[in-house]
């Protein structure tokens, strides 16, 4: 089985990239964010064509989260509890009535005085309580998406030039590493401990063939989801024009388990 995760920056926008990829990789099971459209304005039939059944939480212009499966799946939760406030962020699926898998699209932050940061990390909490406090999970359960955070120092460009600032903070990473305390490992990080890599670069100031990066995209999985995990890796080359359509600023994360 191939599961993924993406932030496509608008499903409008990216439809046909996101179809090409489709078509090229074949994934199973897909995790989208920042799809910023609302429910009624999501392209059902397109994504069908493809063999694919989407379920989908929108949002006009902002947020948005959806899932897209290849096998038999069910909506369990639609929304963080407590955080509707913040928007369409959190979906939660059953797929093949054994695998629960969990798109996120966290908050920015915008900056560590802002408002939004104070609000960014109550939000990481209630993710966190939310996790904890799930009944009747499958023991397979894959929790994925754009963080918007970088892990270490080895996820991002800045290096130790980045500690102390958004996304590189101590209180961030405190979060972060809460989650992973709660049976969550970091299949890309499991799998390749020491290599670099990155799943975001700005579209400014040529950042991509600069290689100036962060790897805040991740798939966050149980222990019997990393018993069976055979690869995991960022796909670059989505990251570039496809056919002369414009790329996300995120490339896809896919990882391959044996189902």
């Amino acid at each position: 089985m191939k599961i993924a995760t993406w932030n496509v920056n608008g499903l409008k926008a990216r439809l046909d990239f996101l179809k090409i990829w489709l078509e090229q990789r074949q994934p199973d099971v897909v995790g989208l964010q920042e799809l910023k459209l609302v429910d009624e304005s999501f392209p059902h039939a397109e994504i069908e064509a493809l063999g694919y059944r989407a379920v989908t939480h929108g949002q006009k212009s902002w947020n948005g989260v959806a899932v897209l499966s290849r096998l038999p799946m069910e909506a369990l939760q639609i929304g963080l509890p407590g955080q509707a406030d913040f928007g369409s962020r959190l979906l939660t699926v059953r797929v093949d009535e054994r695998l629960d898998f969990t798109t996120v699209y966290c908050p920015n932050g915008k900056t560590l005085e802002h408002d939004d940061y104070r609000a960014k990390l109550e939000w990481f909490d209630d993710l966190a309580e939310f996790w904890q406090s799930r009944s009747n999970h499958t023991d397979a359960q894959v929790l994925c998406g754009d963080f918007n955070i970088v892990a270490t120092a080895l996820d991002s460009w800045l290096g130790e030039g980045g500690e102390g600032h958004l996304f590189h903070s101590a209180e961030e990473r405190l979060r972060l590493n809460r989650l992973l305390s709660m049976d969550l490992i970091d299949l890309y990080r499991h799998r390749h401990p020491d290599e670099q890599t990155f799943s975001w670069w700005d579209y400014r100031g040529g950042a991509f063939h600069r290689k100036q990066g962060l790897r805040i995209d991740l798939l966050l999985g149980s222990q019997s989801v990393v018993d069976r995990l055979r690869d995991v890796a960022t796909d670059r080359e989505f990251r570039k024009k496809q056919e002369a359509l414009t790329a996300s600023d995120h490339a896809p994360v896919i990882a391959e388990i044996d189902w």
